[in-house]
């Protein structure tokens, strides 16, 4: 009986190193290792918003994702109300003005505000690039977010959701909607 303790001690330590690496491996990034860059878009009617990058090693894919409120903006009943909407004011067409849908947009939740969600590929010279363009209503308020990765665009989505649900982007967001 004694004889098998240390064998038996070293198998529950194996499980649970094996169980650590594989939790480790499968966890998504943490928002730390997302920076912020300076808005790279031309200004326009609205207050330049914030951006961040997020690379290969941490998010699968290079990702940039760029945010912005745009109060007063949004109908106050409805809502973000369709994919057409999605289109018009997510600010993807700052990206390229050349992009198409991939499919139908999905309801999103996000920061404590409602909205949709929809892929797009992106007519870049050179290389594959996709776009995802999030419109979010808050009251009569909508927080625009548009991202750009390489890659397939399930990744560039769960990398961009992964990052808007941190706590100090939930809570950025939170307070630009309400105009503090």
């Amino acid at each position: 009986m004694t004889r098998s303790w240390p064998v038996i001690a070293a198998m529950f330590l194996t499980l649970g190193g094996l169980s650590a690496v594989a939790g480790y491996e499968m966890a998504s990034p943490p928002a730390a290792q997302w920076r912020e860059i300076a808005w790279p878009f031309p200004r326009d009617g609205w207050p330049a918003g914030r951006a961040f990058h997020c690379g290969v090693a941490e998010c699968g894919a290079e990702v940039e994702v760029y945010l912005r409120p745009k109060l007063g903006f949004c109908n106050c009943d409805s809502g973000v109300a369709d994919d057409d909407e999605v289109d018009r004011v997510s600010d993807v067409d700052m990206i390229s003005p050349r992009f198409a849908p991939l499919k139908v947009g999905d309801v999103v939740d996000v920061a404590e505000m409602r909205g949709r969600i929809r892929a797009y590929d992106v007519g870049m010279p050179k290389e594959k690039r996709t776009a995802i363009g999030i419109a979010l209503s808050h009251r009569c308020d909508l927080m625009a977010v548009a991202a750009q990765g390489g890659g397939d665009a399930a990744r560039v989505q769960r990398a961009t959701l992964t990052f808007l649900e941190s706590q100090e982007i939930r809570k950025w967001m939170i307070a630009a909607m309400e105009g503090r």
